[in-house]
């Protein structure tokens, strides 16, 4: 068999509030997870995020300790260049950090980014409409 990426997982602080920024993505998450050390959600069929809490991954890596920077980015595909500003500014007035505000890239995207309660950069992004000007 050859092997395939089935899963991203993250290490957070706080599993409520990192839990409570990817709900508003719009992740089935489970209700209890809050409270859970380990929580997992199904992003397509045969795809998974996966939390961890900073105390459960010590119950078998003693020691470890975040590191200071991010090391990942997620990217949340919002369908209409709209969504990307409504999403960006629900999540700023949510409290959460926006780390660069909505934008049209040059490469075609409405695109935006903003940071989990882990400091981990979300880009929104979608399709820009075609010029046919």
């Amino acid at each position: 068999m050859t092997p395939r990426i089935a899963a991203f997982g993250m290490v957070v602080a706080d599993m409520g509030r990192s839990l409570e920024f990817y709900r508003k993505l719009g992740l089935d998450i489970p209700a209890d997870g809050d409270t859970q050390p380990h929580v997992e959600a199904e992003l397509a069929p045969g795809m998974r995020l996966l939390w961890d809490t900073t105390e459960s991954v010590r119950s078998f890596t003693p020691g470890y300790e975040q590191p200071g920077v991010s090391q990942i980015s997620l990217a949340v595909d919002c369908a209409e260049p709209s969504a990307v500003d409504g999403l960006y500014k629900d999540l700023v007035d949510a409290g959460y950090h926006g780390e660069r505000e909505p934008w049209d890239a040059f490469w075609g995207q409405r695109y935006a980014t903003v940071q989990d309660p882990d400091g981990n950069d979300v880009d929104l992004f979608a399709v820009l409409p075609a010029d046919d000007g």
